[in-house]
């Protein structure tokens, strides 16, 4: 990968300011969330667990651990949890029966949809009060947050 034309205090100013901005996005829509959200508000460790089992079907502990950058045993405490709530199931591997495949509930399903309906309505109520501007800058910058978070995701993995 090139070395990007920026200087490095152009770099660092970024950083911090993406250090700062992304964290309180994100606590101001988590907040706005358990606000609308009539049910109790699984916590950041467990909604992290079910959205990924929603993209990977079938994924089993120690798969969720790597993907999630969380300790194994960790995950399990998450599971057990989930699974006592109803909303993870954990299926026997046909093979090796010491491996657990995990999969939503019908009823996890509902209520993650029902949180990203949610989420959606405020960022969209929040977007419309943007400039033209400052919309096509988001629009742009939707790349680049896509590749740093991988970037940052494979360092850490």
């Amino acid at each position: 990968m090139p070395a990007p034309d920026a200087s490095p205090q152009d770099i660092d100013r970024v950083a911090a300011e993406l250090a700062e901005c992304l964290p309180a996005l994100h606590r101001a829509l988590d907040r706005r969330i358990g606000q609308d959200f009539p049910h109790s508000k699984p916590s950041e460790g467990q909604l992290s667990l079910l959205r990924l089992v929603a993209e990977r079907e079938g994924v089993t502990v120690r798969e969720a651990a790597g993907a999630l950058l969380m300790k194994p045993n960790n995950v399990s405490a998450l599971v057990s949890q989930l699974t006592g709530q109803g909303l993870l199931e954990r299926r026997q591997d046909a093979s090796d029966k010491r491996v657990a495949h995990l999969y939503l509930t019908a009823l996890a399903r509902q209520r993650l949809a029902e949180a990203g309906r949610i989420a959606d309505a405020h960022i969209a109520q929040a977007l419309r009060t943007l400039t033209d501007g400052q919309l096509d800058a988001l629009g742009s910058a939707l790349g680049a947050l896509t590749a740093l978070t991988r970037q940052l995701h494979a360092a850490a993995g």
